[in-house]
Order: structure tokens, then sequence, then C-alpha cells
């Protein structure tokens, strides 16, 4: 087979995997198919829960189940209001608060959403949770886990199949996963797009909290509060998969016009 014909194999393949972001319209490269992230989540959710212990507080846990069961809502509201219902048929949520005094959270596909006991202090009440939850779970709904393993695969593993590389390199498939859900970190050519698929998770994270009735204004200030956190120990901005604070807020400001469009209190 000619280079030339390779190439426009290559570039159809490529083309049939871009999908579409819901809210922001920006195309992706998906090379993995969804139920493969299913399986990979439910594993490696259920070996996380295993590991970890499940926070005794009743009063935080409901919090968290309460928050997260308002921004489900508000998902599926959008999606069905969209025509894109079909999209989240595979999803069983499910919400938890595990005992560590980490700043995290995060969604996996499938709707697994975890919070640390950690950040508890520093959203401080249950609009702070709210934009962290809606943020975490905007990376599910925006497909940035198969995004970035995507481009993984690409970059590391000359794009080959998830299955080859699962059979054949194993430790550095779990690797990317890791990196792909905030577990790991990489510096090289497609750290942009992590920060590029942390301010759309700020975008999706907002207007989901806005319908599930949360203010978005209260955004600025967690962020504020997470900056705050960090001290003088940050990491510069070229280097960060996340954005600088400083630009993180500036966009949530001149996003919040937008969000509070679908706020309804």
């Amino acid at each position: 087979m000619s280079r030339r014909i390779f190439a426009i194999i290559a570039c159809l393949l490529l083309l049939s995997a871009c999908s579409t972001v819901p809210i922001t319209g920006r195309s992706q490269l998906n090379l993995i198919p969804g139920s493969s992230m299913l399986s990979m989540s439910l594993q490696q959710y259920d070996q996380f829960l295993k590991e970890h212990k499940l926070s005794t507080n009743q009063e935080q846990t409901q919090m968290v189940k309460r928050v997260g069961l308002k921004i489900q809502n508000a998902v599926e509201r959008y999606f069905a209001s969209n025509g894109l219902s079909s999209q989240l048929a595979n999803y069983k949520w499910e919400f938890n608060l595990v005992e560590d005094k980490q700043l995290n959270a995060w969604c996996m596909p499938g709707g697994k959403v975890v919070v640390y006991t950690g950040i508890l202090p520093v959203t401080k009440d249950e609009t702070g949770l709210a934009v962290v939850m809606g943020h975490e779970i905007a990376h599910a709904i925006a497909e940035h886990g198969n995004e970035r393993m995507s481009q993984g695969l690409m970059a590391q593993m000359g794009g080959v199949a998830l299955s080859t590389a699962l059979s054949t390199q194993p430790a550095a498939t779990q690797q990317l996963w890791m990196a792909a859900y905030g577990l790991g970190s990489q510096y090289g050519a497609i750290l942009p797009y992590g920060r590029l698929q942390e301010s759309e998770a700020d975008h999706l994270g907002l207007i989901f909290m806005a319908m599930a009735g949360y203010s978005p204004n209260e955004a600025v200030g967690f962020w504020q509060r997470m900056a705050a956190q960090k001290g003088g120990n940050t990491t510069p901005e070229f280097l960060s998969t996340h954005p600088a604070d400083a630009t993180r807020i500036q966009n949530i400001q001149r996003l919040i016009p937008e969000a509070m469009k679908y706020y309804r209190p």
C-alpha cells in the first residue's frame, strides 16, 4: 500500500473518530469505543472503592449525594431537551465521599463520582461543592477522558487500538488511564489540550450547576479559595494542565452571564 493511500485511510479513520462536545460544539478525537471506556471505568472505580475508605460523616455524605443527584438531573434535562438522551443511556450514576486529605474530586465515564473529604473545607457549603461536582461531571459528559487517552494512544503508541495496547503494553495503558483522570502528569505536545479541557469543564460545569439551582456566581469565590490554598507554590501555566488561577477566574467571570440564563433558584 502506498504512503499516499495509507495517509488517506488514516485521515478517514481519524475523521470517523471525531465527535462534538455538548454546549461548546468543539470537535474532538475519540478513538476508544464508549463501551470500552465504561468497562474500564467500572473496573477502576470498583478497585478504587476497595482501596479507599468511604466517609462515615452522614451529613457530608448526604450533601455529596444530594448535590450529585441535582446535577445529574440537570445534565439529563439538558441532553433530553437537545435530543441527546441516547448518549447517557449507559450511565449508572453514583456519588461517594471518601476519607482523603487531598483537595480532589473526579468523575469517570458512566457517572461514577468521587469527592475527597479534603476539599470540603474549601467548598465551604453546598454551592461550593456544586462548583466542584459540576466541573468534574462536565469532564465525563464532554468525554475528556476518552480524548486524553486517544491523544496518548496517538502520541505514545502510534495510534494502536486500545485492545492491542491493553494486551501488549498493559502498564503503559494503565498510566494513560491514570493521566486521563488527573492521577498522573505528563509534559509534552498534548499538554495544551489539558488546559483546554479544564476551561471547557468550567464552561459546562457552570451551566449544569445553574440548571441544578446553584448560583454560578459562587464559582469565583471557590476558585479564589483554591488559589489561596496553593499560596506561592504555583506551577507556571505553560507547564500546567490547569489554567493559571487568574486566567481561570477571568474566564469564569466572562462565562457567568451565559450560565445565569439557565439559573432557576
